[in-house]
C-alpha cells in the first residue's frame, strides 16, 4: 500500500520508466496548458490558431528520435489511459508504414520474416488485394 512506504512522494508505475512518464507528463502539460491558456474548457474547444500550434508542437513531441522510445510511449499512454497522446504516438507508426511494402516495413521496425517462402507465397495468394 502506498501509505506503507517511506518516501510518501513517490508513486511507484511498475509499467512506465521514469525518463517516459516524463515525457508523458510533458505532454499533458502542454495539452493542459493550451487549453487554460485559451480559456476553454477542453481541447476540442482550442481556437483554430492555438490549435495549429499545439498541433505543431505534437508533431515535433512525435519526432521522438528512436523507436524504442516511440513505442514506450506508446504503452505508457496506453498504461496510463491518454487517449490522444496514444492516438498520437500511434499515427507517427502509421505514418512510418504508409507507402511501403512488407519487406520496407520489416526493415523499418527490425522485424524478422519467420515464413517459408512457400508460406510467404500462400500468404500473397490469399491476400492478393493488399499486395496490389
Amino acid at each position: 500500500m502506498i501509505e506503507d512506504q517511506e518516501d510518501s512522494d513517490r508513486l511507484p508505475l511498475a509499467n512506465v520508466r521514469g525518463d517516459i512518464l516524463k515525457l508523458t507528463m510533458d505532454w499533458c502539460k502542454k495539452h493542459a496548458d493550451a487549453v487554460k491558456k485559451a480559456g476553454v474548457t477542453e481541447e476540442a474547444k482550442l481556437p483554430a490558431e492555438e490549435k495549429t500550434e499545439l498541433e505543431k508542437w505534437d508533431k515535433e513531441f512525435a519526432a521522438v528520435g528512436d523507436q524504442t522510445r516511440l513505442f514506450e510511449l506508446i504503452l505508457a499512454a496506453n498504461y496510463l489511459d491518454i487517449k490522444n497522446l496514444l492516438d498520437l504516438m500511434c499515427l507517427t507508426v502509421a505514418n512510418m508504414i504508409k507507402g511501403k511494402g512488407p519487406e520496407e516495413i520489416r526493415a523499418t521496425f527490425n522485424i524478422e520474416n519467420d515464413f517459408t517462402p512457400e508460406e510467404e507465397a500462400e500468404v500473397r495468394r490469399e491476400n492478393q488485394w493488399a499486395f496490389e
